[in-house]
């Protein structure tokens, strides 16, 4: 159990998938926790899912608060970063989840001697299988990095990484559930196509991916021997591999990535 108070600024999905984590876990107890958010219905679902209180002003998550989640919009970033100025301490440790927020944009708006760390989670946190990066500030200790990846490690997978990669790993992890949903539904739709019912053709298409993946992850071999051994000599496997070949297939899903990798780079002109 943590001793420290949590303090999310922002009550959206991410937050309250977060803080939903962190319970479950045993991390933090929900009176340890507090949120704020403009919206009195985002504040009411937080309260809801968590049973942690909300309040409507920053400020005052700050005074209750020794580790501060930024999870806002990027729209709404530079209006709570102004808010913000002048008014952490160094005793603060703040969490940016904010999508192409850098870490110079945040020491500058903060104060050089804020601890801050940029960490990236993707939605899959919602049912504990996400998968989060995280890159420390100048003023962030090896400490810092530590509880960080104990309070992502909660809901998923963590990995510590350079900022020059985040990105690339916004482009992955962050978009790559949304890309994962589209072949899973393309799958789904083809076993519909074949005459499948639907939840039947769901429900398969869903846990081959995951079933795929769960390989991947327990083997530790290359997803390529993996599907090698798949493919048997003039077998179905092939046939379908050679159909993904000529659709283009993989070099559609780099391109993906690349394109939402560039568009987290354009997010940081906002700020």
């Amino acid at each position: 159990m943590l001793t420290e108070r949590i303090g999310l600024i922002g009550a959206g999905q991410m937050a309250t998938a977060l803080a939903c984590g962190w319970i479950r876990a045993e991390l933090v107890r929900p009176g340890s926790l507090v949120a704020s958010d403009p919206s009195e219905e985002a504040r009411k679902r937080f309260t809801q899912a968590t049973q942690a209180p909300t309040i409507a002003n920053n400020l005052e998550v700050l005074q209750q608060s020794q580790v501060i989640v930024l999870a806002v919009k990027p729209q709404h970033a530079g209006r709570v970063l102004e808010e913000l100025r002048g008014k952490l301490t160094p005793q603060h440790l703040v969490l940016s989840i904010v999508a192409g927020l850098r870490l110079e944009k945040l020491q500058q708006a903060l104060g050089p001697s804020i601890r801050i760390v940029r960490v990236m989670p993707n939605t899959p946190c919602l049912v504990g299988c996400g998968v989060s990066a995280y890159c420390l500030g100048p003023a962030a200790a090896e400490a810092d990095g530590r509880l960080t990846a104990r309070l992502f490690g909660a809901v998923g997978q963590t990995y510590q990484v350079q900022e020059a990669w985040m990105d690339a790993v916004t482009g992955l992890s962050g978009s790559g559930p949304a890309f994962g949903f589209v072949i899973l539904e393309a799958l789904a739709d083809a076993g519909v196509r074949l005459g499948l019912p639907r939840e039947v053709a769901v429900g398969l298409a869903a846990h081959t991916l995951l079933g795929a993946a769960q390989m991947v992850i327990a083997t530790g071999e290359h997803p390529a021997v993996l599907k090698d051994r798949v493919a048997s000599p003039g077998g179905t496997t092939i046939m379908g591999l050679h159909a993904l070949e000529r659709g283009g297939l993989r070099a559609t899903l780099m391109e993906a990535v690349e394109a939402a990798a560039r568009r987290s780079a354009e997010l940081a002109q906002w700020f």
